[in-house]
């Protein structure tokens, strides 16, 4: 009997680097048991974004920017998990038929994660 794959969806208005970073950490964490999706109503993926997944050997291949109306379209996957990774002052969709939402995890973002000045990513830069 083959287990299950769950389908979920990370939502973040931005959709260039917390929802980015969260779909590859659910891919690679997640084995065959995850499908992992990431979606938003505006932006594309962030240099930093690429470069702190790529130097924790997460592959990138592929990875770009979805408008979250593309997981609303009749066609899409239906999702069994969706989770909000906005900032409190931010607002993602409400999602119909949704079966389980984790709602805010309040991140500090990436992007004040910044390069000190050998190189290294900061600790903030992986915050997510």
């Amino acid at each position: 009997m083959t287990e299950r794959r769950y389908n979920v969806l990370f939502l973040r208005t931005g959709n260039s680097a917390r929802s980015i970073i969260a779909e590859c950490v659910l891919r690679r964490e997640g084995g065959a048991r995850f499908e992992a999706y990431s979606a938003g109503s505006k932006g594309e993926i962030r240099p930093y974004a690429l470069d702190l997944l790529r130097n924790r050997n997460f592959p990138v291949d592929g990875l770009r920017s979805r408008d979250w109306e593309e997981f609303a379209a009749p066609a899409a996957p239906s999702m069994d998990f969706v989770f909000t990774v906005n900032a409190a002052q931010e607002t993602c969709p409400a999602w119909p038929g949704q079966p389980m939402s984790a709602g805010e995890f309040p991140t500090r973002p990436p992007s004040r994660g910044r390069k000190p000045s050998d190189g290294r990513l900061s600790p903030t830069a992986c915050a997510c």
